[in-house]
């Protein structure tokens, strides 16, 4: 049985991760400081026998007694309102973290993959982006703690594969959505649908021109498995191709939830893109694989999934308190 370590493991994806890995016959060791991870993500894991699970900051040093096969980094903050309260943890993460697991997989011999994403190619002037495409980032603008953390684990993974011959992998996520999603964590589709679900105008930022590509998160994990179990080594983008503007999308919420909510409008964030777009040519040509579900039957059931939500569990998705946690 191969040995698998997924770092966030209580995350969205990280959760997610752990699920198609056990279905595919792994032994898998779910890693989480559970800072913005929840533990009910994959509580459904616990009394599997392939299952395990540590409680451990990845910054600090990382010890996993017998085999691993593969290590999936996954642990970082992912939301705009995570990072932007957490700047320093994101940068750790991003930096000591993948230091850290790097030299684990160098130890075991183990296959690395590092979740890179979107947020690379900053505000991009390439449109769509293509991996190809270095990016247009504010190194110090207030989204600069996110993008500078994942171009460093991209550079440092390629330094590992380069110098010491570490057999890694790059993936670059788009815009994921799906069941396990915390509500009201910043990004689009969470914010807008805890508005639908409370009953409150939905909140466009800018005049809702800007533009993004969803891909259900099925989908995002497929690509993320074949891309790890292929032989491909460089960057290469994971998500839908089919972009949407953010006042449209709005529009497509309010008719799914079937309320009369009005779009409200604020002034756009600093360095927030205007443009989000993958060319997916390489993981179609490399991969075989390509987005199946469409946004609509997407979106049902992530609304469904939220719909399910107890009044505890709802609360507990929009908040999160960090003032325990080592800001150094």
């Amino acid at each position: 049985m191969k040995r698998t370590l997924i770092t966030g493991a209580a995350g969205f994806l990280g959760s997610h991760l752990c699920d198609r890995f056990i279905k595919e016959g792994h032994h898998v060791i779910g890693m989480d400081n559970l800072i913005t991870g929840d533990l009910n993500n994959i509580e459904h894991l616990m009394k599997l026998e392939n299952f395990e699970f540590y409680h451990h900051d990845v910054t600090k040093f990382v010890h996993v007694p017998g085999d691993l096969d593969y290590i999936l980094h996954f642990a970082s903050p992912a939301s705009p309102i995570d990072y932007l309260k957490i700047p320093i943890q994101t940068l750790k993460v991003g930096s000591l973290g993948t230091h850290n697991l790097l030299g684990l997989a160098k130890e075991k011999g183990a296959r690395f993959m590092i979740a890179s994403t979107s947020e690379i190619y900053g505000d991009p002037l390439v449109h769509p982006q293509t991996e190809e495409y270095y990016g247009n980032v504010n190194t110090i603008g207030p989204r600069g703690v996110y993008d500078e953390a994942k171009r460093f684990q991209e550079s440092i993974t390629m330094a590992y594969h380069t110098f010491h011959g570490l057999d890694t992998r790059i993936v670059r996520i788009f815009n994921t959505y799906g069941p396990r999603m915390r509500l009201n964590d910043g990004r689009v589709i969470p914010a807008f649908m805890g508005q639908a679900l409370r009953g409150e105008d939905l909140t466009v930022f800018g005049d809702g021109s800007q533009t993004r590509s969803f891909c259900f998160v099925d989908d995002e994990i497929e690509g993320i498995y074949r891309l790890m179990m292929s032989d491909y080594t460089l960057p290469m983008n994971i998500g839908n191709p089919h972009e949407i503007t953010i006042k449209d999308f709005a529009e497509e919420i309010i008719k799914l939830t079937g309320t009369d909510q009005k779009i409200i409008y604020k002034p756009l964030p600093k360095d927030d893109p205007m443009q989000r777009q993958p060319d997916i040519t390489k993981a179609k040509e490399i991969l075989g694989w390509e987005p199946k579900v469409g946004r609509e039957e997407g979106m049902r059931k992530t609304f469904d999934y939220f719909k399910t939500l107890t009044k505890e569990e709802l609360e507990r998705t929009e908040h999160r308190d960090f003032s325990k946690i080592n800001r150094k």
